[in-house]
C-alpha cells in the first residue's frame, strides 16, 4: 500500500514537472514518424493481467516492396534512437503507474506472446506489478541475454523492499546519463525471447 501510495504521488509530480518535456518530445515523435505519435500495445502486468501500454513512437512504418514491415534496425529513426537513449520514450508510461498498470520498479512488462514460452520460474516475473525500470534494467538493460534478465526479474520479487527500489532508482538515473545498455550488441533493439533457454534462434 505504501509503494502503491507513493506511485501515485511521484506519477501525478512527474506528469506535471515533466509536462514541458512531453510536450517537446511529442513534437519530434511526431515530426520523426508521424501520426499517432504514441506506441500502444497490450501486454501482460500483474498476475498476467493485461493492460494497455504508452510510448512514444521511435520507429517508422516504413515497408519493403512486398509490403512487409522492415527490420527493426531500418525502422528506429535518428529521433526515435535519440529518445530510447536516455527513455525519454518511456515518459507516457507515468500515465501506466498512475492507473495501476504499473509500478515505477518492477520488472519491466514484454510481450504476450512470450507468456506460454516463460519456464514456472521465469513466469513469477508476474507475481509483481510490472515496473518502468528495474533490477534487470539496471544490471544491463539491453545488453543482457534473455536468460539473466528473467532470471534477475525474479530475484526483484524475491527481495522487493522500500530500499531496494530507491537504489534502483538511482541506479537507473545514472544509467540513463550515461546511455549504457541501450542496445543488444548486434541488435538494435532487444533480440525477441524464443523460449529456447531464453535465446533468440539462429535464423
Amino acid at each position: 500500500m505504501l509503494k502503491r501510495g507513493l506511485d501515485i504521488l511521484a506519477a501525478c509530480v512527474g506528469l506535471v514537472a515533466f509536462a514541458p518535456v512531453l510536450a517537446v518530445v511529442a513534437a519530434l515523435a511526431a515530426g520523426s514518424t508521424g501520426r499517432p505519435i504514441l506506441f500502444i500495445q497490450t501486454r501482460p502486468g500483474k498476475d498476467g493481467r493485461m493492460f494497455t501500454l504508452y510510448k512514444f513512437r521511435t520507429m517508422s512504418g516504413t515497408t519493403g516492396a512486398a509490403g512487409e514491415l522492415l527490420t527493426d534496425a531500418e525502422r528506429l529513426t535518428a529521433v526515435g534512437r535519440l529518445l530510447r537513449r536516455y527513455s525519454l520514450d518511456e515518459l507516457p508510461q507515468l500515465w501506466n503507474v498512475l492507473r495501476g498498470d504499473m509500478s515505477f520498479v518492477g520488472p519491466r512488462p514484454l510481450l504476450v506472446e512470450y507468456l506460454p514460452l516463460y519456464s514456472a520460474e521465469q513466469a513469477r516475473r508476474h507475481e509483481v506489478r510490472p515496473g518502468i525500470t528495474g533490477w534487470a534494467q539496471v544490471s544491463g538493460r539491453n545488453a543482457q541475454s534473455w536468460d539473466e534478465r528473467l532470471r534477475l526479474d525474479v530475484w526483484y520479487v524475491d527481495h522487493q523492499s522500500f530500499w531496494l527500489d530507491l537504489r534502483i532508482l538511482w541506479l537507473t538515473i545514472i544509467k540513463v546519463l550515461r546511455s549504457e545498455g541501450v542496445n543488444r550488441p548486434g541488435h538494435a533493439t532487444m533480440p525477441r525471447f524464443t523460449g529456447n533457454r531464453g535465446e533468440p534462434r539462429n535464423g
